[in-house]
């Protein structure tokens, strides 16, 4: 089932963590802010609207990375109702799309619920004082990618960021399938 989450609630402010990534360390989230901004982007492995633009969003991540933004993956979901995004599996992932940025595991789930994530993929852009900037989508994309020359939305929103500070006032809502919560 589809899922948006609400619109950028502008200013408000980055929640800090430690989690574990697949590469073997821990990573807080002062680890993973740039000098110009941070993207935090709540996504996992089977979901079908991550998998058809995994490679834009390793290509965003990377080209922002390049601008100083900082970067980090986080999957929530629930691994022992979905294993294929268990913390082995992440690995593999992280290895085969050549991740250039931390990808993490959420266990709990509580990171995830302190910013409010609801569906992978879910984006969050952070100015260097890590106060909301961008919660919108990576491009025109949903299940099936969109056109290879579809607008870059997400990067040029924090590449704004990274030169002023200050996201685009319009915003398009990311969509992806929900996050996969624990049984209470």
């Amino acid at each position: 089932m589809a899922v948006s989450p609400p619109v950028c609630e502008f200013g408000w402010k980055a929640v800090d963590f430690t989690l574990p990534g697949t590469d073997g360390r821990d990573w807080s989230l002062s680890e993973i802010a740039g000098p110009k901004g941070t993207l935090i982007m709540f996504i996992c492995n089977h979901c079908p609207y991550v998998q058809s633009v995994i490679d834009r969003i390793v290509r965003d991540a990377k080209a922002l990375q390049d601008l100083g933004i900082g970067a980090a993956a986080i999957s929530s979901n629930d691994a022992l109702a979905y294993p294929q995004d268990g913390f082995d599996a992440m690995k593999s992932e992280a290895v085969r799309h050549a991740f250039t940025f931390p990808y993490l595991y959420d266990e709990s789930q509580a990171v995830a619920k302190a910013y409010g994530a609801t569906c992978t993929p879910d984006f969050f852009g952070f100015n260097a004082a890590l106060e909301l900037q961008y919660r919108g989508r990576l491009d025109a994309s949903g299940r099936q990618a969109a056109a290879p020359d579809v607008r870059r939305e997400l990067y040029e929103a924090m590449r704004m960021v990274a030169e002023t500070g200050k996201g685009p006032e319009h915003q398009v809502a990311s969509m992806g399938c929900s996050i996969k919560w624990k049984a209470a």
